[in-house]
């Protein structure tokens, strides 16, 4: 299966710093919303959330900041997932543009499946279980992503 591209944009005018390169910020709203995307690929969209009061929330992501990002620049989100259980998904993001073989940026995260009326963490739907199987199966051939299990720390 090629890359899953999650989410398409131009860099916007207020996404960009006096630098003229895009903003710390912006790089996670850029995931997000290839989050959003995915939340819909796997039977997560408005309407189911709607009807079963189940959603995502992000436990903890990681972001490496690899290469510049500029003002009007068309970048897209490939995402892998690199593991689920019956509770936590588990992906990698990268973020790419036409004519530059290296990911501008990556992140790793950590989501946890809730039900908003507790809230409290939830077992994955049927559906979503399939359709998170199906996307692992047809991504098997990937590379591991380069970004993931990293630590943060000054040398010793």
């Amino acid at each position: 299966m090629p890359a899953l591209i999650t989410y398409r944009t131009p860099v916007q005018e207020d996404w960009v710093d006096y630098n003229g390169h895009l903003r710390d910020a912006y790089y996670l709203l850029i995931f997000s919303y290839a989050t959003d995307a995915l939340m819909e690929r796997i039977g997560l969209d408005a309407d189911a959330r709607g009807q079963s009061g189940h959603s995502l929330f992000t436990l903890e992501a990681h972001i490496n900041y690899l290469h510049e990002v500029k003002l009007g620049t068309e970048v897209w989100v490939q995402t892998q997932i690199i593991g689920f259980d019956k509770k936590r998904l588990h992906l990698y993001h990268s973020l790419h543009r036409e004519g530059f073989g290296e990911a501008l940026a990556a992140s790793e995260q950590m989501l946890l499946h809730v039900d908003l009326a507790g809230p409290r963490s939830a077992a994955f739907g049927e559906g979503s279980v399939t359709r998170l199987q199906s996307l692992v199966a047809g991504q098997e051939d990937l590379p591991s992503p380069a970004f993931t299990g990293r630590i943060m720390q000054l040398p010793a």
